[in-house]
């Protein structure tokens, strides 16, 4: 090794990392002091922010001043401030000064709980704090980690769903579809959901192989009387164009087809089939018809 070369930074710098730790905790407690003066929605059009940015990844790293000043000039004003205090749509996703704090500290541990061996105290603190969940939600005792139950947290809505699923999916077969797959004689499986389900539960119910069913689901219904009614159309198609190809078949006629035409719109849209036909007499040496 070559004494003159300088020594490889540090793969970790305390000091740097708590003076740009205090500066991203002022900027974001500055954010918070000032969401109730900005507008919830962005006032952009897709593609606004993207055309901002740089079209090739930065070979060389900013500092921390340059990269939140383009979260401020950039990144801000495309955003819809969830945490804005009359922000009321889609779901609750609500966080706090300490739920950020807390999200610090585990990104700074920075363990990985996939089982007990990575990290005990990982795993043993997340089954506590689900039983402590239990007990809150007044869930018997079958619920609980020392039991049948306990469980794990989910990185978001969409995976809980899916896992509530999968788990309603193996109980109802008795374990069948994890084990050797589901029985080609088995009956299709139903999950029930109100028509105002997250759209989670529908994507859950096609990894799952299960149906989605709903009798209140106007939008379901409708979709279903759609595809009735192409499949009726083409149907139709295809019956008259069976018939005229016959009428043209037979000998001493001529069919002239004034137009066959099938117009098809996406979505609600109606399908429109139209079928012109018009037989005529033969025609005379001079061409006239009779």
């Amino acid at each position: 090794m070559n004494d003159d070369m300088p020594p490889p930074p540090a793969a970790f710098d305390p000091e740097r990392f708590r003076r740009e730790g205090r500066a991203v905790i002022d900027w974001i407690a500055d954010y918070w002091a000032t969401l109730p003066g900005r507008p919830i929605m962005p006032s952009v059009a897709p593609g606004d922010v993207r055309a901002r940015l740089p079209a090739r990844a930065p070979e060389a790293a900013e500092g921390l001043a340059a990269v939140l000043a383009d979260l401020e000039r950039i990144i801000v004003p495309g955003l819809t401030h969830w945490q804005h205090p009359c922000f009321f749509g889609f779901f609750p996703a609500s966080t706090s000064g300490p739920s950020i704090l807390g999200e610090l500290l585990s990104a700074g541990l920075g363990v990985q709980g996939m089982q007990w061996a990575t990290s005990p105290a990982c795993t043993e603190l997340e089954t506590h704090v689900l039983d402590w969940l239990r007990d809150l939600l007044g869930l018997p005792d079958r619920f609980a980690s020392h039991g049948p139950g306990g469980g794990v947290i989910q990185d978001s809505a969409s995976s809980g769903t899916l896992v509530a699923l999968l788990a309603a999916r193996e109980r109802a077969t008795a374990a069948r579809r994890l084990a050797t797959g589901l029985a080609a004689d088995d009956l299709p499986l139903v999950a029930y959901a109100s028509s105002d389900a997250h759209s989670s539960v529908e994507k859950a119910a096609e990894i799952g192989d299960a149906l989605v069913a709903n009798a209140n689901d106007k939008v379901a219904d409708r979709r279903r009387r759609e595809r009735e009614r192409r499949a009726s159309a083409r149907d139709l198609l295809d019956d008259r164009a069976r018939q005229h190809e016959a009428l043209l078949n037979l000998d001493g006629n001529r069919v002239d087809l004034g137009s066959r035409h099938v117009h098809e719109q996406l979505g609600a849209r109606a399908l429109a089939v139209e079928i012109d036909a018009r037989a005529a007499e033969p025609a005379d040496a001079d061409g006239a018809r009779a």
